[in-house]
């Protein structure tokens, strides 16, 4: 009997990190129904937001696995959409979505550790907080569009470039909602802080993304 050599394909990794997101929804959904339901409709009707706005907001165990589900999510995304419009050859190895993983985890919680201490600097710790809740959650609820797109580009249209724009699209009015229910609530505080609140807007919504876009742009993708 020889021995038969055994070719490991490169979406074995990938088929791993899929997995391992949809068991942390699954496992919040199992834990926290009644929450999971009121959360799978944020776009259309704020019951969430009102809800669970006031109550344990940043660190609950919801909260926890639908970020693990976001960034695991959105780090695969962005591995397999720089490759469709670079028009490269994917990596077998998941060393580049570890560096992608890696550096969203550092820009997301460096992000929010700002945000606190924005919060503590201008005595406003509980708007802060809550304006982080508001923004994570539609953020968190994005990225259930990514994973469809993730099963889609990996097994049904490895080179999809409409899935990728599409997905682009759906991701960004999914956080523009977000953004204008935040504002609408916060108005009155907006307009008495103007000038900080697009500081706030410039330094840390709009500056890493044009950071992002520009090194983008140098990789030629």
């Amino acid at each position: 009997m020889e021995p038969v050599e055994r070719v490991i394909n490169n979406i074995d990794w990938i088929t791993v990190i899929i997995f391992s997101s949809v068991l942390c929804i699954v496992i919040a959904k199992n834990l926290f129904y009644n929450r999971f339901l009121n959360f799978m409709i944020l776009p259309f009707n704020n019951k969430y937001i009102f809800m669970y706005n006031k109550k344990d907001k940043l660190i609950n165990w919801f909260n926890i696995f639908f970020t693990i589900f976001q960034l695991l999510n959105f780090s695969l995304f962005i591995y397999l959409a720089s490759n469709i419009l670079s028009n490269s050859e994917n990596d077998p190895y998941p060393m580049v979505f570890l560096i992608i993983l890696g550096f969203l985890l550092i820009f997301l919680f460096g992000k929010i550790f700002l945000q606190i201490g924005s919060g503590f600097v201008f005595n406003n710790n509980k708007i802060i907080s809550e304006f982080i809740f508001k923004k994570l959650s539609y953020l968190n609820f994005s990225s259930i569009i990514m994973l469809a797109a993730n099963i889609i580009l990996t097994y049904v249209l490895n080179d999809s470039k409409i899935v990728v724009f599409a997905s682009i699209f759906l991701i960004v009015v999914v956080n523009v909602i977000g953004w204008i229910t935040i504002i609408k609530n916060y108005q009155k505080i907006i307009s008495s802080y103007f000038f900080y609140f697009i500081l706030y807007l410039c330094a840390l919504e709009i500056a890493p993304f044009v950071i992002i876009a520009n090194y983008l742009k140098d990789q030629g993708i």
